[in-house]
């Protein structure tokens, strides 16, 4: 699913960082550029380095899983802290692809996200929110891997939410091992089988989808 543009900046790339699961899936496009993969505990090392490349004029990507526009923020604030200019080349969200194969549109529904390194207090009271309100679909990003989809469904049970609501969990979207599950809460909450951190559930609350999607 990536994008031409993103097709285009890797080949002209000198430098391409990011994490060895996304560096394995561009791979085919990386041309003759240097490649410096980075992990949790060495991303700061791996941005030094990559800073005093494009004092000396060589071109960098930095890539993020699917768009970087949904959960990249901190790793996009890293890039940002070290870089004078930063080009976005959005690409192609989970989101997106969730939202077309359960068949429901943006504008009917309401994205949330835990993905992040924060209290996320709040965003389960607005998951709770608009499960009650019961206008919009939600499309909500776990936590890996203390806020995973049967804990999340369990937390929504307790809310007083109903066991029988709706809810798709899809894993590793458009990559090798996709995955649907479907069912109600109660159902959801009760799986014991490890989820993959590229996970997404949508709720099903508002106008259901035409049939046949």
């Amino acid at each position: 699913m990536l994008t031409l543009q993103g097709q285009e900046a890797l080949r002209n790339a000198d430098l391409v960082l990011g994490f060895t699961t996304v560096l394995n899936v561009v791979q085919p496009w990386l041309g003759d550029a240097e490649v410096r993969p980075m992990s949790y505990r060495d991303q700061e090392d791996v941005l030094e380095y990559a800073e005093g490349q494009v004092k000396a004029g060589k071109r960098c990507v930095v890539c993020c899983w699917g768009d970087l526009n949904v959960s990249a923020r901190e790793l996009l604030a890293r890039v940002r802290r070290r870089a004078g200019a930063v080009e976005l080349v959005p690409g192609i969200s989970s989101v997106q692809v969730a939202m077309a194969r359960t068949g429901i549109s943006l504008e009917d529904s309401v994205f949330i996200t835990l993905h992040k390194r924060a209290d996320t207090a709040s965003e389960l009271e607005e998951l709770v929110h608009y499960i009650n309100e019961g206008r919009r679909h939600i499309i909500l990003l776990p936590r890996p891997f203390d806020l995973m989809p049967a804990a999340i469904a369990q937390g929504l049970i307790d809310a007083g939410v109903p066991n029988d609501l709706p809810v798709t969990v899809y894993q590793r979207l458009t990559l090798e091992g996709e995955k649907r599950w479907s069912g109600g809460l109660r159902d959801c909450s009760e799986i014991t089988e490890e989820f993959s951190d590229l996970s997404i559930m949508v709720f099903l609350t508002g106008t259901a989808p035409p049939e046949g999607r």
